[in-house]
This record gives C-alpha cells, structure tokens and sequence, in this order.
C-alpha cells in the first residue's frame, strides 16, 4: 500500500537518503501513529539491518533478539552477545561486509533500530553503547543513514535529542510524526474504499483523532456508529482496552499521567498548572513539570495562554480526540452502547465539543482558509468572568479573529441570543485587553453558516470543507 500523505515527513526521508554525509535520523511520535510503516515502505524494507526493542523484557532477552537479527542480516557469530557493547560490535562487522545490502540508487547502508527506549532497560548500558557505535564509527562512514524510533515520545526527547552527553548535537535530523489531517484522513478512506461523506469524515475524527492504526480498523461494511460500537464498546473490540494499553505502553509508571488527564478534563476549557497540582496532589515541583511535558509532547494535551497573561497563567488542556472520547464515554462505564445514543440529545451536545478539539488540531488550516498562512501569527484563549472565547488568532496586520466554533448537521443558524451574545464578546475583550485591532468574528462551522438577520455580525466564515485543504 502506497504511503498516504506525509509529503514534509517523505521529503527529509529522501534528503537524508541522499546526503552525502552520514545521517543520524530520529523519529518519533505517540503509538499507533504510524512510524514504522513509514520507514519501512519508504525504503521498502531494504535495510542494511533492521531490529527492534521488545516491551516488556529484560536485557538478556533484548539482546536476545538482536542477535536474532544480526544473524538475518549477515553474521555468523553463534554466541548471544553478553552486553550491548559487544552487540554493536557485531553490527559493526555486518555492515562492513562487502555483501552488506545497500540502497540500489545511492548505494547507502540503512540501518533502523525501532522501539529504542524498550532496548534502554534497566542499568543495561544500550544508551552508551548506542553512542559510542554512532560517534565511533557511523558518524565518519558517509554512506550511512541511521534511523532510531520509539513511541516513548518523553525517552527520546530525553536520553536522544536533549541529550547534552555523547548525543548532544550529533542528531542530523528529527522527525515528530503527528496524526493524520482530515485531508489525509480523506485520502486514506479513498485508499481503503470506505464510503464516508465528509461529515462522518469528521465524525471519524472527534471519535479516532487521526490515528493511522485506529482508522485501519474501521469495516467498510459498517456505518461509522456500528464502527464505534464493534471497536470501542464492545468487550472485545480491539480498541475497548486502548486507552489504558496507550498510557501504559509509553509511561513506566503512568499513574501521574492518568491523574493529570482526570483532572483537566473536568475543565472544558483546561486547567492552569496551580489547578492541576491542587486537583491532583502530584506537588508543584519536578514530577509535575515532567509529567506535563511527557503529556505534551505525546500530543495529548497542549499548552496555550490566555491573551491577558500571556507571561504566566498557562491553561493546559486535552486535545487528543480519542483519549477525550474514551474519558467521557469509556471511563466507569458510563456509557454501555454507542448506537443508543447515537442522535440524542447528549450526543449532539458531544458534537459540538468535540467538534471544537477537531477544530484545535487543524489550526493551520483555518489561517489557510482565512488567507493569513503567511502572517505572523500567535494562538491564544481568553476568559473572564462572563465572557469566553475558545481560539483568538493575533495577527501582526493588526486584526483578531475571534473564532466560534459550531457544530450542527446543517447549515448554523445564529439566533437573537446569539448574537447578542457575540457581541457581548467583542466588547467584554476590548475592554479588559484594551486592544486597538480589529476583531473579527469568525464563523467555523460543520456546514456552513445560514445567512439571516443576525449574521451580519459575522466577519469571516469557515466551514468544514476548509478543514480538509
């Protein structure tokens, strides 16, 4: 199957395929969001040598099957090696020979190493022995392109690329693998034949986010709620345990991590860092900070600022759909049977929050739709006591888009309250922020905003087609 999408991602594939220096790659993202499958249809599986980390095992049995590989790729050492010293010796060897596989246009020995941080166990020297074979030897042959991957998103930023060892600046280059867009969401359906119209498309989306894994799942023959239903609700859906297994899989002791996501979910609109630890009790110190890093950088939460405190005051909040899904419907049961509750009234007030959180995670494009891509821009909230607004984009042309974000089946309908509420927005905000730029009210809609007496308030219109460009 053809590789959908990741155009930025195939192009520093290809530069690093084509260098002619060594490279030393890595990649990284949270589970199930499609790492691996890249780098293995990219180049085809023509590696020089590939291996990868095992979870849950000790060092002996990680060793274990890295010598398998070895072995699959050329040496005819009999013996385990005893560490990881001896184990990258051996690699060495193997990619020394004149037999070595190499890349049949620029003729580079590719080497990927997947799931690192599984191989990092306890006091078992991986890290340094890493080091030493890259900074030894690979960093000097020209014709090699090492690839390190792993979901533990916080292990890499830490021991790799932050790394202020043997690793500081010795990374050539770094990929952060993100979810699937709506536009790449949309390609990948047309690939698997799945007949969606682009309102289950985003449907899709509040529920599976734009993971890769989750979306191969989906069974053509079912509607998008049967989907659900089988995935999700069932007891033996392959997603039914997912939210546990995903936390689990990247965090070695994951119960900060659950406490946090418990707590900033009460909070629509998410919690400051001074709410976090009074709710959680984790401490205001190092743990906390750590904790809401790994959170971070996995792309399950994200960090912005309110625009009248823009030093301080940052508001953390939930922005992964399928993690926010899981939590509203999955967490103590609360709900036994999506299908049931699929057009009811709750399910539409689910709607439209989730429909917000799609919103969030294509910011760039709404700036493309609004036709500001290429002004300087910063992404802001702002609350006060009786006034809210979810995304206010600051522009450097001296405008503010105040953006509202509806979701509704057909076509927004904004009403007399509404409206007057809008206003009240508008006005609230230039009083308490004193701002001397225009604002625009910014309409982001399912479907599109139905033109009437009232929405002439409405400046500039965005409806969901606009999320798939």
């Amino acid at each position: 199957m053809a590789i959908i999408g990741r155009k930025e991602e195939q192009e520093a594939l290809r530069l690093c395929l084509e260098s002619k220096q060594a490279e030393f790659l890595v990649v990284y993202g949270r589970r199930r969001v499609g790492k691996t499958y890249l780098i293995k249809e990219y180049f085809n599986q023509r590696f020089s040598f590939y291996a990868t980390g095992v979870a849950s095992t000790d060092m002996k049995e990680q060793l274990g099957y890295f010598h398998d590989s070895l072995k699959e790729y050329g040496s005819t050492e009999k013996k385990q090696p005893a560490n990881w010293r001896e184990a990258f010796a051996q690699l060495k060897e193997i990619l020394s020979l004149d037999s070595v596989a190499r890349d049949p246009v620029t003729g580079k020995r590719i080497v990927f190493i997947d799931e690192v941080p599984w191989m990092d166990t306890a006091r078992s020297g991986f890290k340094t022995a890493l080091d030493h074979f890259w900074n030894s030897w690979a960093s000097s042959q020209s014709d090699v392109l090492l690839i390190v991957c792993g979901s533990a998103t916080s292990w890499i930023i830490e021991n790799i690329l932050e790394d202020e060892g043997g690793f500081y600046d010795r990374v050539t280059r770094q990929i952060h693998l993100q979810p699937f867009s709506l536009a790449e969401c949309e390609m990948y359906y047309a690939s698997k034949d799945i007949p969606f119209g682009r309102q289950e498309m985003i449907e899709s989306y509040m529920v599976f986010g734009g993971i890769p894994f989750y979306l191969n799942l989906l069974d053509r023959r079912l509607s998008l709620a049967q989907n659900v239903e089988a995935l999700v609700f069932k007891e033996n859906g392959q997603l039914h345990y997912e939210y546990d297994r995903l936390f689990r899989s990247l965090f070695k002791n994951p119960t900060k991590h659950f406490a946090i996501i418990s707590a900033i979910v009460q909070k629509r609109y998410g919690m400051t860092r001074e709410e976090i630890q009074k709710a959680t009790k984790i401490g205001d110190g190092a743990l906390l900070t750590k904790a809401l890093s790994e959170l971070q950088q996995c792309g399950f939460i994200r960090k912005y600022r309110n625009f009248t405190t823009k030093k301080n005051g940052c508001i953390y909040q939930v922005i992964d759909p399928f993690v926010l899904f899981c939590f509203e419907f999955m967490q103590d049961k609360k709900l036994s049977s999506w299908m049931s509750f699929v057009g009811k009234p709750g399910y539409y007030t689910w709607c439209g929050l989730a429909f917000e959180i799609v919103c969030l995670n294509h910011i760039k494009q709404l700036k493309a739709a609004l036709g500001i891509s290429g002004v300087e821009t910063s992404d802001y909230s702002w609350r006060s006591d009786d006034a809210q607004i979810d995304l206010l984009i600051d522009r450097m042309d001296k405008v503010i888009n105040i953006c509202e974000m509806k979701y509704s089946l057909k076509e927004y309908e904004i009403t007399a309250e509404y409206e007057k509420n809008l206003a009240h927005k508008l006005e609230a905000f230039r009083d308490a922020t004193g701002t001397k730029k225009a604002l625009h009210i910014t309409m982001v809609t399912a479907n599109g905003l139905a033109h009437n007496s009232h929405s002439g308030i409405v400046v500039n219109e965005i409806d969901g087609d606009a999320l798939f460009e």
